[in-house]
């Protein structure tokens, strides 16, 4: 139980001011979800499942639960209890609480009524088309900014790892917050990258990450840049376009990038209710993004600067870049080679860790993971 000292307070008496976490019995958190009522079920992985709940106050809170105790549920628990202990920002994910009793391991959480980004543009709530442009616009802004704190910010910086549409929960305003931090790294200074065993999800995953499991803050970009244009197209990561092939929506959007038909790249569920010139910045900094060399791709405080528009010179020289010249469109249709959505088969414990830490991103779960 050694993890446990990452979360108590160093002297046995004083918290630092900014910590509002608290530690719950698993009593009270079993009377504030119906002892974990399926009624009140929200969503389910590989790490288990996670529950709507009240406390005593009235406060909605969002509790994750894992579904059997192992070493490597627990280190999981762990790792992210510990960077959500570290960091504040309105972005990303508040903690609120953990509890640890016997082997029941949870994690509570403030409760987005909006559920998940990935449940308004491909899941339960599509349909229903409350994303507007404006909305997804801010939406971008604003999870650019918490993932631009964990890496520029956060001492020691963090690698969030899972960058993806399902992470990113809405509240009441839809206001973005980062969340699922289960497979963060956290990075001593001086030291450029980590190596470690391939975790994430099938369609964000970096090439030189899925490859050589080479993690690092690009890698978290490359993610970002397919969420980006996921959030403009409302296309999904990986698409089949017959039984045996796979289109990337990186695949899809550069010759059309190329073409500069950024009108004809919105999501039709908008029906042209957007600012065609807004659609063209979110797709040129996500394709940005997503360029295979790591070292070419820009850091997440400058995704953010060209996503609010504050440098017009900065994003004229990324349209007219290499990136977007008509060879790019050519060489990258019918791409037949590698991607991040086949080889997320290595350094894998079992057949079962792979199904848990490289699940599809189809996969639909509108809380926190």
């Amino acid at each position: 139980m050694g993890w446990l000292c990452c979360c108590k307070r160093p002297d046995g008496k004083k918290k630092r001011k900014d910590t509002t976490w608290r530690i719950f019995s698993l009593k009270e958190l079993q009377s504030a979800t119906n002892n974990f009522n399926y009624d009140n079920k929200l969503g389910e992985g590989g790490f288990g499942s996670v529950y709507w709940g009240q406390l005593w106050d009235g406060s909605q809170i969002a509790v994750k639960r894992l579904k059997s105790w192992s070493n490597k549920a627990e280190k999981e628990f762990a790792i992210e209890v510990e960077v959500l202990a570290r960091v504040r920002h309105k972005s990303l994910l508040s903690l609120r609480g953990y509890c640890a009793e016997g082997q029941e391991r949870l994690i509570v959480y403030d409760y987005m009524q909006n559920l998940s980004l990935h449940s308004h543009l491909h899941g339960q709530h599509a349909a229903e088309c409350h994303l507007s442009w404006e909305r997804r616009m801010n939406i971008a802004i604003d999870s650019a900014e918490g993932i631009a704190y964990l890496h520029h910010h956060a001492i020691p910086h963090i690698i969030h790892r899972d960058v993806k549409a399902s992470n990113v929960l809405l509240d009441a305003n839809f206001q973005a917050r980062v969340a699922d931090f289960g497979f963060a790294k956290l990075i001593p200074e001086g030291v450029t990258h980590v190596t470690t065993k391939v975790k994430g999800t099938l369609g964000y995953l970096a090439p030189e990450y899925a490859m050589l499991g080479k993690a690092k803050e690009s890698c978290d970009v490359y993610s970002f840049g397919v969420l980006l244009l996921e959030l403009a197209s409302g296309k999904k990561p990986v698409e089949k376009i017959n039984p045996t092939t796979k289109l990337t929506i990186t695949e899809w959007a550069l010759p059309l990038a190329c073409d500069k038909k950024f009108k004809e790249m919105a999501d039709p569920k908008l029906k042209d209710s957007f600012i065609e010139a807004e659609v063209k910045r979110m797709v040129l900094v996500g394709l940005a993004c997503t360029q295979k060399k790591p070292e070419q791709r820009p850091i997440m405080s400058e995704v953010v600067e060209l996503l609010k528009g504050e440098s017009a010179e900065k994003l004229s020289n990324l349209e007219n870049g290499e990136l977007f010249k008509p060879e790019q469109a050519s060489s990258c249709q019918g791409t037949s080679g590698p991607n991040s959505s086949d080889v997320i088969t290595e350094e894998k414990d079992s057949k079962e860790d792979t199904i848990e830490e490289a699940t599809d991103s189809s996969e639909t779960v509108p809380s926190v993971r």
